[in-house]
């Protein structure tokens, strides 16, 4: 969907392809702000067949692809969680006994004290000894208790801040702001919760880049006492979407909300990379600004799109909400090529 007049896009609608790819059709210095959540790379469906390289090259294309797009002063707004669980065949298989959770008391000193005690005993005489199978004992001197079975690749944590950080340095845009969304424990998703003295994954990063030019600060964009609950604040307290039914990475809409509010003014247009089920749209179009939604997968595609028109169909109704879109189409921020 092309603009007749100048080629470009056409800004309110959602798009089907790769993110850098697409935005190459979107008009240079028109986007004021990108914020979105990209795919983190933790075994979601929509991401099984792509390697942490392949991962790590469609951040750096889609970020590299700013450079173009963003209006001068314009910011690139990135949630993203560090990987609490990384895949590492190079790390050595952790001996994770959990003295918790053993079947059998038998500890390995009691085993080899027993071995002392009685030297012309089996394995099978010294488990018939303890009470106990002769898998335990085998378990007790072997060191067999490997965190997620002896097969297992272990894991450990990959922060994904200076990865990206690094890519919109490369790109042309700086680290300008970071904000640390708390949200509600992932009790449910944390498979070591109760198995390890791993912490549970309850935070996501918000890293906000910044493209050179003139930013206008604008205190009136929020009333005063947002600007002290959270306009002005490093960490934002708000829920996680309870239920993922229809996506399974959906954002709150109170993210994009506010970076919306804080970093654009009404008639600006707002990019999604990642679209999902439309959120970030939704939070535009409640804003009173435009938008750019890009999706790979086109049953997401299919969904934003009708979430959109769901959205819409709500604000036509209610006229105190409407977002003028007809009077403000043709007028989204653009800076001249």
């Amino acid at each position: 969907m092309l603009n007749p007049t100048t080629g470009w896009l056409l800004h309110d609608e959602i798009y089907l392809g790769d993110a850098p790819v697409v935005m190459e059709r979107i008009a240079p210095r028109s986007i004021a702000l990108s914020v979105w959540s990209p795919p983190y790379h933790v075994g979601k469906d929509y991401e099984k067949n792509r390697s942490f390289a392949d991962w790590q090259d469609l951040l750096r294309r889609t970020i590299e692809a700013h450079t173009r797009v963003l209006v001068g002063g314009g910011f690139l707004v990135i949630n993203i969680a560090d990987i609490l669980a990384f895949p590492d065949p190079s790390i050595p298989q952790i001996q994770a006994p959990n003295v918790t959770k053993l079947r059998h008391p038998v500890t390995r000193e009691k085993v080899l004290e027993t071995m002392q005690r009685f030297p012309h005993y089996n394995r099978y005489q010294i488990a018939h000894h303890l009470n106990c199978s002769e898998q335990t004992i085998d378990r007790r001197l072997r060191g067999n208790n490997i965190r997620g079975g002896k097969y297992a690749t272990q894991t450990r944590v990959q922060l994904l801040g200076p990865i990206v950080t690094q890519f919109a340095q490369e790109a042309g845009l700086f680290l300008y702001d970071r904000r640390i969304w708390v949200k509600d424990p992932a009790w449910t998703n944390n498979r070591w919760h109760s198995i390890s003295y791993r912490s549970v994954n309850e935070f996501e990063d918000l890293y906000v880049y910044w493209k050179p030019g003139e930013t206008v600060i604008d205190r009136d964009r929020l009333p005063r006492e947002a600007w002290a609950k959270w306009g002005s604040r490093q960490v934002w307290h708000f829920h996680s979407v309870r239920a993922n039914r229809d996506h399974q990475a959906q954002f709150p809409i109170e993210l994009p909300s506010r970076m919306i509010r804080l970093l654009t003014a009404p008639g600006d247009t707002v990019l999604d990379c990642f679209m999902g089920s439309g959120t970030t749209a939704i939070a535009a179009l409640r804003e009173k600004r435009h938008f750019i939604g890009i999706e790979l997968m086109p049953k997401y595609v299919e969904l934003a799109r009708k979430n959109v028109a769901t959205e819409r169909s709500k604000m036509r109704s209610s006229p105190t909400n409407s977002p003028c879109h007809d009077a403000m189409h043709n007028n989204a921020r653009q800076d001249n090529p």
